[in-house]
Order: C-alpha cells, then sequence, then structure tokens
C-alpha cells in the first residue's frame, strides 16, 4: 500500500526527529540539570516539531537545537518561581576539547539563554554575588574581597536574587555590549577554568572593579 504524502512527510519528519533527539536531550539535561524533566523538553520539542509547517524550515536541526534551549529555559524559569534550587547545572562546564562544532554552537546558544536571564532578572551586584556564589561555589569571604561588599550584604545579595528569580519580574533591558562581554567571559572560564577575568567582568558592571594590586615597593636607598 502506497503511503499517502501527508504519512510521507511525517515519516521524513519523525527521522529527521529521532536522529536528532541524542543530541538535543544533551542540550536539555544540561540546562535543566534533570534527566526526567530533559526527557519531558524533548517530548514538547516533539510536539512543537509536529506543528510545524516544515516546508518552510530551512535548517531543521538548527530550528529543534533552538526550539529545545527555549524550552528547556522555560523549565529553569518555573523551577527559579516554584523555589527549587536549580542554580549550577546551567552555568559552564569544562570545554570538550574534542567537541563538535554543532555541539560548540548548542554550548553557545545555553550559555547566551543563561546569562540573558541572569540579566533581565537581576541588578548587576545581584547578578555578581548570585553567580559566584549559586554557580560556583565561592565562600562569602573571597565574594566580599572582590566586590567589596562586607559579607552580610553578600549573603544579603543573594537572598534577593533567589527571590527576584523565584518569583514573576518585568525584564530589564539588556546592554548588548555588557551582554556580549559577560557571554564571552563565562565561555573563557569554561575554556581555561581560570575565573579572574568572569571575576572582573561581574565586578566591573556591578561597579566595583577589583582593586588594583600595589606594585611592590622598592627596597630603600641607603644614604652613603
Amino acid at each position: 500500500m502506497t503511503a499517502t504524502p501527508a504519512m510521507g512527510e511525517l515519516d521524513n519528519a519523525t527521522s529527521v526527529f529521532v536522529h536528532a533527539r541524542p543530541g538535543l536531550l544533551k542540550i536539555a539535561r544540561r540546562i535543566v540539570g534533570d534527566a526526567g524533566e530533559a526527557e519531558d523538553v524533548i517530548q514538547e520539542a516533539w510536539l512543537r516539531w509536529q506543528g510545524t509547517d516544515r516546508t518552510v524550515v530551512l535548517n531543521p536541526a538548527a530550528l529543534l537545537r533552538t526550539t529545545t534551549v527555549r524550552l528547556a529555559v522555560n523549565v529553569v524559569r518555573s523551577a527559579w518561581r516554584r523555589r527549587e534550587s536549580c542554580a549550577g547545572p546551567w552555568f559552564p562546564e569544562p570545554a570538550d576539547t574534542e567537541a563538535t562544532p554543532e555541539a560548540v554552537a548548542e554550548r553557545l546558544e545555553a550559555v547566551e539563554q543563561t546569562v540573558l536571564l541572569l540579566m533581565e532578572a537581576l541588578t548587576p551586584t545581584q547578578r555578581a554575588v548570585y553567580v559566584l556564589r549559586e554557580g560556583f561555589a565561592y565562600p562569602y569571604t573571597r565574594i566580599s574581597g572582590i566586590l567589596r561588599l562586607s559579607v552580610a550584604n553578600a549573603r544579603q545579595q543573594v537572598s534577593r536574587a533567589q527571590k527576584r528569580l523565584a518569583t514573576e519580574h518585568s525584564r530589564q533591558p539588556v546592554d548588548s555590549v555588557a551582554y556580549r562581554r559577560l557571554v564571552q567571559a563565562f565561555l573563557a572560564a569554561a575554556r581555561s577554568g581560570d575565573l579572574a577575568h568572569l571575576e572582573r567582568v561581574l565586578a566591573t558592571d556591578a561597579g566595583r572593579p577589583p582593586a588594583r594590586r600595589r606594585p611592590l615597593a622598592s627596597a630603600p636607598r641607603t644614604r652613603r
């Protein structure tokens, strides 16, 4: 029995999705940090793909990746609103030197979405303290030194950030230059493991640039 065009089109859509699914699942897990929720994201992505007018899609793989990232970010938003702890899984991981160009593109897309969320929701100071504490587990004493805040103020900033992320809030306008600078700092930290540059960017954005190190004093001259 010959398949109708509609059935043939659905079979082709299924084939495309099945081929892309392993990569999509990786993206979802990286962002939401939970295997079960990642599966839910992929199921929703499949439903969206079925309802898409695929005749106008030039790059199915790219569309599926974008859809998955957006759905996963929505899950993170929802988790924040439920006051669940979901910081960490979506912060940059050590770079894979053998990653394919497609995997690199997926990673970039996930980081860009994460940074955009933080910049839309938090003040620069809240963002700096929240990223260092919740994303990279910095002790409050170290955060205090980097941002020139008291330890008590640093704790308060984290608490305020958590509350803003856990509730509905109006989105703040995002400066494109600051956004790109922070994305690049995140990616550089992931590639090199050196967080010093990220610290400087966060501190500068918060209006608290780290103090310059004083040069070593020269030895006093002895009068003859």
